[in-house]
């Protein structure tokens, strides 16, 4: 038998809901690790705000615990007031209900678990359950399912709330002006795909602003109830706080009106609007106001790729015909100029030894050039081909995929993903990087924009052509983990992999004995070290890299001519490196780059 509020979104008008709770909740109690946590330490401001909605119109109001699952609170050190902020959630509501004396329908809310590589499906599902549960222990109506920017995340909460309620539910992802998800999902795609789904009905909410919420609600047809509930519009940063446009009421209203034409049976706000806004609307919907214009939304203009079968860089092509790489590595300056840098790689590239320079990115964590931006420079002046190493250390996704898509169209190709140094190991201890991804994650980045979509899977105007590389470290001290890390590069989409570096290259043989054999070309580092004192220092103090007691001991042996015992080592280990690898990059002595001469062959 069809639930009341179905019945509603058959027979009756359009349901006209609240607005952005979060945002308001967060300006109006100061101090909170979450909205969620001021219904048990501000209860009344969150009864008050409900209140507002209803007075201004909104006949379906939601609970105050959009992030109130266990796995978003554990992050807020709230996981033990899981049941108290959901259960006080549903009261508050329901109180403000009762003060109102209003017949509002109140809907539990629930949203996505959200971090970049979250929970695996069969986590989340409980995870919906539990907060799903809680909901309808206390007496929702129904379900909001909302703010889903990936649709296998949604059909995994929304199979989990059906798995323990028969309550309805209304289904919301988040599109942008194209109307897809931030996935690459197209609303049609989406609507078709939850269509398995007895739903109450389905759509958009949060996002881009109106226009995007229309875009979607235009895409998904007519053929079900639809829901659209959309953020005021884009938000800005000023003086620490979020600010939105100022849309104003007339704005809402033709909304409401443009929303009710497409199909939309639920209509109302996310972050950033008030019970001003909510209130436009509930006129629009009372008086059933038709829009002033049909609704039109502009098609995106794709950009078709220069090259089907972009070219192979020189180091792909020598690698897959088997010539020897020999490379160069350098630091980008720590000055605003590339001079002297420029004039070393002009003076690598005219030795006829240097195929190749491969470039730190901001070594030891100290502030340098861009690794990226040094690379434009050299390629474009100097005619030589870069590695240029890029980090998920310093920058977000968006920001990886914005460095990298630029110097992909200045013609940068070849790239190495690395980790990097952590931030309080040099200039900036108090600084914490970033990482939203790791380097594995950043080798996917790569890939998939070699595929022609960003880290979300959503199209790109035109792919890249990167060829990936990646760091491997065969004298690691858990080679289990770095045996499996190196596996997941390779299945992420590295095509060559340069070795830390190695003063012995046992351990590149244990390395491929372990691995099965080499996936892709190896480039094996050689450290050229000039004094006992360094040895000691690289092997005692730098992460990753071991100097073995023969080795040190030889340089101390040498004495004053460590120097000259240093050449010969790295001598010793490049030409043991020519049976065993596809080339070397050296790691010549501090601010001398030009000593790499001296082991390539040059007087």
């Amino acid at each position: 038998m069809p639930d009341r509020f179905e019945k509603r979104l058959e027979h009756g008008p359009p349901v006209v809901t609240d607005g952005g709770m979060g945002v308001l909740v967060s300006s109006a109690v100061p101090g909170l690790r979450c909205p969620e946590e001021a219904n048990i330490r501000a209860p009344e401001s969150v009864v008050t705000l409900h209140a507002s909605f209803i007075n201004a119109g909104a006949e379906l109001i939601e609970t105050n615990t959009f992030g109130a699952n266990r796995h978003k609170l554990r992050s807020q050190f709230l996981e033990d007031e899981v049941a108290a902020i959901n259960e006080t959630g549903v009261k508050l509501a329901r109180e403000a209900r009762e003060i109102s004396g209003r017949d509002v329908y109140v809907a539990g809310s629930i949203g996505p678990l959200g971090e970049l590589g979250g929970l695996a499906a069969d986590e989340r599902g409980p995870v919906f359950a539990e907060q799903a549960s809680l909901l309808e222990g206390r007496g929702v109506d129904l379900f909001m399912v909302e703010t889903f920017f990936d649709l296998d995340e949604l059909t995994t909460a929304i199979e989990a709330v059906q798995g323990v309620s028969r309550l309805p539910i209304v289904a919301l992802l988040t599109f942008d002006e194209d109307a897809e998800t931030f996935g690459g999902v197209s609303a049609r795609d989406a609507v078709e795909r939850l269509s398995a789904y007895d739903l109450a009905a389905v759509g958009a909410n949060h996002g881009a602003g109106l226009h995007a919420a229309l875009a979607a609600l235009e895409a998904m047809g007519n053929g079900r109830p639809l829901a659209a509930l959309p953020n005021v519009g884009l938000a800005s940063l000023s003086g620490g706080r979020v600010i939105y446009p100022h849309a104003t009421p007339e704005y809402f209203a033709e909304f409401a009106a443009q929303a009710r034409a497409l199909g939309a049976r639920v209509i109302g706000g996310c972050c950033g609007t008030t019970p001003t806004e909510i209130a436009a609307i509930a006129r629009a919907v009372e008086e059933e106001r038709q829009p002033t214009a049909p609704f039109a939304a502009a098609e995106r203009e794709l950009v078709v790729a220069a090259h089907e079968r972009p070219e192979e860089t020189e180091l792909a092509r020598k690698l897959r015909a088997g010539d020897w790489i020999t490379c160069v590595e350098l630091d980008p300056p720590k000055g605003g100029t590339y001079e002297s840098m420029l004039a070393v790689t002009k003076t690598l590239k005219d030795s006829g030894e240097v195929g190749f320079v491969d470039i730190n990115d901001n070594p030891m964590a100290r502030a340098r050039a861009n690794a990226l931006m040094a690379a434009i420079a050299i390629e474009r002046t100097c005619a030589i081909e870069t590695i240029p190493h890029v980090t998920p250390r310093d920058t977000s996704v968006m920001g990886l995929q914005s460095q990298l898509l630029a110097a992909h169209a200045e013609g940068v190709r070849n790239v190495l993903a690395v980790t990097g140094d952590p931030p309080h190991v040099g200039d900036y201890p108090g600084s914490r990087g970033v990482y939203e991804v790791d380097s594995i994650g950043l080798a996917k980045v790569v890939t998939r924009l070699n595929a022609g979509e960003d880290f979300n899977g959503k199209a790109i105007d035109a792919p890249t052509s990167f060829f990936l590389g990646v760091a491997v470290n065969p004298s690691a001290d858990d080679l289990e983990t770095e045996l499996d890390r190196f596996r997941q590069k390779v299945e992420a989409g590295a095509q060559f992999a340069m070795t830390q570096a190695l003063f012995d290259l046992d351990y590149l043989d244990r390395f491929e004995e372990l691995l099965g054999g080499w996936p892709i070309p190896i480039l094996v580092g050689i450290f050229m070290v000039r004094s006992h004192q360094l040895a000691v220092r690289l092997h005692n103090e730098v992460p990753g890299i071991v100097v073995p007691e023969n080795v040190q001991n030889r340089l101390r042996d040498a004495g004053p001519r460590a120097a000259e015992e240093g050449l010969a080592l790295a001598r010793e280990l490049y030409a043991q490196a020519g049976e065993k690898a596809a080339g070397v990059y050296v790691i010549p002595p501090f601010k001398q780059p030009e000593a790499a001469l001296e082991l390539l062959g040059m007087d």
